[in-house]
């Protein structure tokens, strides 16, 4: 059977796809017998090193909930600032104004350049020698002011590129109905572009969940990473816990992923026709129609 899109495998292209495949999965088997192997020869999977997590909930309430709690809030707040600084920035590289244009141009620029970690260190210096913020709460603050800076920039650039995918025809024909250049901007093109920037722009904030383990490593930041390995020095279950907050991680950018593209799908379904027909006699109430057709 042959497609549009491609051509129908042989006998041959079958029984060598068959072959890779057998292939594929048997060095798959072999390292994944390596791995175990190596983590059962060192005493990795005993029983001990992973019982605090199924027996007891003292390993969740005192390490891993109050990391979970500061990764989320410092993610949270990061990208409720991000998003919309970043929809600023990214409509005002697109102004016709070159005051407006340039300046947001500089700062996504300056700050895309920027190693996230390097604002984060940065944010962290300034709130200590300029601002009255505890010692304690600096860490967080500078987590935050450094994924805001870097992701916002980031988030302009996806804003910038979903509205320039848009057809020039959609702003020529609503400035051709007497639509201004603002209302151009939110009512035609925005609703359009959300659609096509929503994978990349959950990426972003899948990047922004992660990155706030960068705090935890150099700002002793206690996030989840942070916990992880505190308790395991408690424990001493170092891969245990390391696995733990992978799974974590991988089960909250999970859900971001999922509930992105039940949105995107939702928001595409709702932009369909509604696909009304006038039945024929109908027409005569239309002004300029008589009948089934259109009077001179």
């Amino acid at each position: 059977m042959t497609s549009v899109l491609y051509d129908a495998q042989g006998p041959r292209a079958k029984r060598r796809n068959l072959l890779y495949t057998g292939l594929f999965l048997v060095v798959l088997a072999a390292v994944v017998w390596w791995v175990y192997k190596a983590l059962d020869d060192k005493g990795q999977l005993a029983w001990s090193l992973w019982k605090p997590f199924f027996s007891s909930t003292e390993a969740y309430s005192t390490y891993i909930w109050p990391g979970l709690q500061n990764t989320l809030e410092a993610a949270a707040l990061a990208m409720v600032i991000a998003l919309p600084l970043g929809a600023v920035l990214g409509i005002a590289r697109l102004s016709d104004h070159v005051w407006v244009r340039v300046p947001a141009a500089v700062v996504v620029e300056f700050f895309r350049a920027i190693p996230v970690l390097v604002l984060m260190i940065f944010g962290l210096a300034l709130f200590a020698q300029y601002t009255d913020v505890s010692s304690d709460d600096r860490p967080f603050y500078a987590v935050v002011t450094g994924l805001v800076l870097y992701n916002a920039s980031v988030l302009a650039e996806i804003v910038r590129a979903g509205i320039l995918a848009l057809p020039k025809g959609q702003s020529e024909a609503a400035m051709a109905i007497g639509l201004r250049k603002g209302q151009v901007m939110r009512v035609i093109l925005l609703p359009q572009a959300v659609t096509t920037m929503l994978p990349a722009i959950v990426s972003q904030l899948v990047v922004i969940v992660k990155d706030t383990a960068l705090g935890g490593a150099v700002l002793t930041f206690p996030e989840l990473l942070t916990s992880a390995n505190t308790m395991s020095g408690y424990y001493g279950n170092i891969i245990a816990s390391l696995t733990v907050v992978a799974v974590i991680f991988v089960i909250i950018n999970f859900s971001l992923t999922t509930f992105a593209s039940w949105l995107e799908g939702r928001l595409r379904r709702g932009k369909k026709s509604t696909g009304a027909v006038l039945a024929v006699d109908d027409t005569v109430n239309i002004p300029g129609h008589a009948g089934t057709g259109i009077s001179a």
